[in-house]
């Protein structure tokens, strides 16, 4: 079983409700909820004229292959209503993969870890809550260390808590 990290986000149409309607997917299809961040409230980020945006971190554990992960997370997202009009524009519910285990991928439709991981503080903050000290398996540092060295200067704050348990960080 890989722990799979998988980034929820939304700024249409009730976002905390698609963040809630993504979570219950997630679990439908995945099964074993092991963790989730709190929920947090930042500015867009990419193309800035838009609302703001929900993320969460959620960790789920799976046996299934990347492939898999991608096409179940995909299928969620068109059952939730995502359209994909504007690269980084406005959007019901995303669902981006951070990290699978230690894997390491890189396909044309699926990079992994996440190539802007480093760059996005909205993915950073929820993930050093949940693994602050887990090794990120290209750049062998730390999420915090991730955060630490970040140029990312949009606003993240925590909009609720809804953390599941205290992970051992």
């Amino acid at each position: 079983m890989e722990k799979i990290y998988l980034l929820i986000g939304s700024n249409l149409n009730n976002p905390e409700k698609q963040l809630a309607l993504a979570e219950e997917e997630i679990k439908t299809s995945f099964g074993n909820l092991v963790d989730k961040s709190s929920i947090y409230e930042t500015e867009a980020w990419g193309v800035s004229d838009q609302p703001v945006f929900l993320n969460q971190v959620l960790v789920v554990e799976s046996n299934d292959n990347a492939a898999d992960i991608l096409a179940k997370t995909q299928e969620i997202e068109l059952k939730l209503g995502r359209e994909r009009k504007e690269k980084w524009g406005a959007r019901i519910i995303d669902i981006d993969i951070l990290y699978i285990g230690e894997q390491v991928i890189s396909t044309e439709q699926l990079k992994i870890p996440h190539p802007y991981i480093q760059e996005r503080n909205f993915a950073l903050i929820p993930l050093i809550e949940i693994e602050a000290k887990f090794l990120h398996p290209v750049f062998k540092v730390t999420n915090e260390q991730l955060l630490q060295a970040s140029n990312d200067t949009l606003e993240v704050k925590i909009h609720r808590n809804e953390k599941l348990h205290n992970s051992q960080s």
